[in-house]
């Protein structure tokens, strides 16, 4: 087995790393060529990450332009404990209002834990100038270190 078969990570433990990370790091391409990345809290919805952002962001402005994008999840201190989780795809834009609510609530509702009345009147409100995100992966590439063995740090 090749060091590459050993740090791949399975399917659960995909689904079980992107469950415990907050920050998905997105990257779009900008006008000029140039990588737009930013870091965005997100969810898992149906297994594929969805976040939402304002509808004037550049990254949006960038996704309508051109929807491939790359997000990187990634976790450890030093070299034995390196995990990620890198995703290459697609964007889909969500417009309407109820969607993008509801991806907006998931992700609150990961970090918050169950919004009340008060919690999601708030988010209604500030639904009404964003959109969501939901990324359709074309590549996942993965790695934990910490399946190496210590000897080959």
């Amino acid at each position: 087995m090749n060091r590459r078969d050993q740090i791949r990570m399975s399917d659960e433990e995909i689904a079980a790393f992107l469950a415990e990370e907050r920050t998905l790091i997105v990257a779009s391409h900008g006008a000029g060529g140039h990588p737009h990345v930013v870091p965005m809290w997100f969810a898992m919805l149906d297994g594929k990450p969805a976040f939402w952002t304002y509808r004037t962001s550049q990254k949006v402005l960038n996704l309508r332009r051109d929807p491939r994008l790359s997000c990187l999840v990634e976790a450890g201190e030093t070299y034995p404990e390196l995990r990620g989780v890198s995703i290459e795809g697609t964007a889909e834009i969500v417009e309407d209002p109820d969607q993008t609510l509801h991806i907006g609530a998931a992700v609150a509702e990961r970090f918050a834990g169950p919004l009340d009345d008060t919690a999601r009147e708030g988010l209604r409100r500030s639904g009404a100038k964003r959109v969501a995100i939901l990324v359709h992966p074309t590549k996942t590439v993965t790695w934990d270190h910490r399946k190496l063995p210590t000897s080959t740090y």
